[in-house]
């Protein structure tokens, strides 16, 4: 018998790193406060989560000061976006097989 969630990534299976994966598919850089008021999270939370995929090279991270304040930013990278996109049509395959 055929390994029914074998496709799916486990990179992707929390459900903030889901949303980070989520917001960062459609918009081209999104900073970290931005992503912690969509995904209604702790500082701490959402910072382990996104080192997590960057540690992956799933996502990348800027940092640039705005005026005299630091502002980090991130974008998915090109193998994030291919690898977002499997677990994705994994995901569809699994619903439709069902």
């Amino acid at each position: 018998m055929k390994n029914i969630i074998s496709n799916l990534n486990k990179a992707f299976e929390n459900r903030i790193r889901l949303g980070i994966m989520s917001i960062l598919i459609v918009n081209d850089w999104v900073d970290f406060n931005t992503l912690k008021e969509l995904l209604e999270t702790s500082d701490g939370n959402l910072a382990s989560h996104l080192k997590a995929l960057e540690d992956k090279t799933f996502i990348k991270m800027k940092k640039q000061f705005v005026g005299r304040k630091p502002k980090t930013s991130y974008q998915v990278t090109d193998q994030g976006r291919a690898l977002f996109k499997q677990h994705m049509d994994a995901l569809e395959d699994l619903i439709r097989n069902q």
